[in-house]
């Protein structure tokens, strides 16, 4: 069975939701975000998202913008990122979801892509600008190279969208708390709950929310609400504080360690 849907599955039984960190694969080089993505899988992430820098990262606030700069600066791409998860999956058998965009994938072959990131133990694809209705060949790919297929919704989706969406998603549906670009945040909506329950409601899926969340407090109000929770800028933000200093995969560790016990209420 493919690790991420396993892992919902686990979680589920055990009534907590799945923890996911996200990286910049490449930021501040290779080598230390494989270290990093093993420090997240030993201090309570459930799957990692490891991100594929992208000239045009659209989705992406301030803070992952930089850090696709900085990994792409190094000669980063879609193939070096693929090669790292190789590199990442004889350490650690935490599930990795590839975050990326379309582009990348396209110009790589979508059945090469495909054949190479399962090859690599990569688990899933969450393509950010691919919309689901325009995915019906990258999803059968994707299913016959056992790659679970996640995409997004959001506050403006409508409910036939959402029914799509729920279709496309093998696992679980990626619901984006806020409307514009990931980036860290003060507060939760007010309204988090209701939307979540009416895109579960919708798709028929369980729901990851991302977006915003930054703090242990927010992820603990988030894990009461949905079955997943995202953070990536906190986390990335982090790694660009630390300048490429020996002990980073540690600093990350720390915090990735104090959002698990948020999300598992330990």
């Amino acid at each position: 069975m493919n690790r991420i849907t396993q892992r919902f599955q686990q979680l589920r039984e055990k009534k907590q939701a799945a923890f996911i960190p996200f990286i910049t694969g490449g930021d501040p080089n290779l080598a230390m975000s494989e270290d990093i993505a093993v420090a997240l899988g030993e201090n309570g992430a459930d799957v990692i998202e490891y991100g594929a820098p992208f000239s045009d990262p659209v989705g992406d606030g301030t803070v992952i913008q930089e850090a696709s700069l900085r990994a792409l600066q190094q000669g980063v791409n879609l193939r070096g990122i693929l090669k790292s998860i190789e590199r990442i999956r004889t350490r650690t058998r935490t599930p990795l979801l590839i975050f990326t965009y379309y582009n990348p994938v396209f110009v790589y072959g979508i059945e090469a892509f495909a054949r190479d990131a399962a090859n690599a133990g990569a688990d899933g694809v969450l393509c950010v600008d691919l919309p689901p209705d325009y995915a019906l060949e990258y999803r059968d790919v994707m299913g016959a190279n056992d790659m679970t297929t996640v995409f997004l919704a959001a506050p403006t989706s409508t409910d036939e969208r959402l029914a799509l969406i729920g279709d496309a998603c093998d696992t679980f549906v990626y619901y984006i708390s806020r409307l514009g670009v990931t980036g860290e945040q003060v507060s939760l909506s007010q309204d988090l709950r209701t939307a979540v329950n009416h895109v579960r409601e919708k798709t028929g899926k369980p729901v990851a929310v991302g977006f915003g969340i930054s703090t242990a407090e927010q992820a603990r109000q988030v894990a009461d609400i949905a079955e997943g929770v995202v953070v990536g800028s906190a986390i990335v933000r982090i790694i660009a504080d630390a300048k490429g200093a020996a002990d980073t995969p540690q600093r990350v560790a720390a915090f990735s360690a104090e959002l698990a016990r948020a999300v598992k209420k330990v």
